[in-house]
């Protein structure tokens, strides 16, 4: 491990609470997380749940980085765990293909127009009963084009790196809504 005092004095500060620090923190190490979450074949919005973790991993626990100048390998094996542990999850999982609208006849005709209403009417009350912070990071992550992550943090005031895992959390709220629920019983 080298002693970087560029490193040493970026972690010193962004213990302190310097925003600067932090964004250069992010900036610096971001194709080092990007990396391993890519060797681990993470990519696409996993990659940016892992990215999300590891930086919301960091701001809990900097206080307890030891050696400041560490910071590079500690972000390596935080990845290294995060990739591991969605991976594991992805195992877990039985993915159920979805029948192509038509194929069991239920989106055709009235049928199909009224049952497509009723969804859509379940997620904008179920979306509407969410936390106005949800609402407001959901929005500009859907928007089209969606807002990049700069923007969000910019305009929602939170880090960049607890983006993804905020946006995790609104979804898991969003699909344990009693609207959404109801409408899959049937």
């Amino acid at each position: 491990m080298r002693d970087d005092p560029v490193v040493v004095d970026l972690v010193l500060r962004a213990r302190e609470g310097d925003a600067a620090a932090w964004d250069a923190i992010v900036e610096r190490y971001a194709p080092l997380v990007w990396g391993v979450c890519g060797r681990y074949g993470v990519t696409g919005s996993d990659a940016d749940d892992v990215a999300g973790g590891v930086w919301l991993r960091l701001v809990e626990r900097l206080d307890t980085l030891h050696e400041p100048a560490a910071l590079p390998g500690w972000l390596v094996r935080t990845t290294q765990r995060q990739c591991l542990q969605l991976l594991r999850a992805r195992k877990r999982q039985i993915p159920v293909d979805d029948p192509e609208p038509g194929a069991r006849g239920e989106e055709d005709g009235v049928d199909g127009e009224m049952l497509m209403a009723e969804r859509r009417h379940a997620l904008r009350t179920a979306f509407a009963e969410l936390p106005a912070r949800c609402r407001e990071l959901l929005s500009m992550l859907f928007d089209e084009p969606p807002a990049s992550y700069t923007e969000i943090s910019a305009a929602l005031g939170v880090p960049v790196g607890a983006i993804g895992p905020s946006r995790g959390r609104c979804l898991d709220r969003l699909r344990r809504s009693r609207a959404l629920a109801a409408l899959q019983l049937a």
